[in-house]
């Protein structure tokens, strides 16, 4: 079994899927969790969560003859989501940049000394 995931690190999958999905919307579950670095399971999981809470819409379509497939689609509130997560994830990062660039500045005032 996995190791749970916190809030932050779940809206991180959520984000890269999301955009994942904006880009190709006939993308697999398996080519999710190859380019997510993840387990097929936790994939499907993070997905399901997602269309549960109306992020994404799955519609069927024949793909290669006689085999169904599904078309991930972004439902208007997934995109505003996107949106939102994708601002939440740049303000974090920033932050992170500021705080090692804050570090690294001490670290060299030290070296210097």
């Amino acid at each position: 079994m996995e190791n749970p995931i916190s809030v932050s690190e779940r809206a991180a999958y959520h984000l890269r899927i999301l955009r994942l999905i904006a880009a190709n919307p006939e993308i697999s579950q398996r080519e999710l969790a190859v380019r997510l670095g993840v387990s097929l399971g936790k994939t499907h999981y993070l997905l399901h969560a997602l269309l549960e809470k109306g992020l994404v819409k799955a519609e069927s379509f024949r793909r290669h003859g006689n085999k169904l497939a599904y078309l991930y689609l972004l439902t208007p509130s997934g995109a505003a989501e996107k949106l939102r997560l994708t601002r939440s994830y740049i303000e974090r990062k920033e932050s992170e940049y500021e705080a090692i660039r804050a570090e690294i500045d001490e670290l060299r005032r030290e070296a210097a000394a």
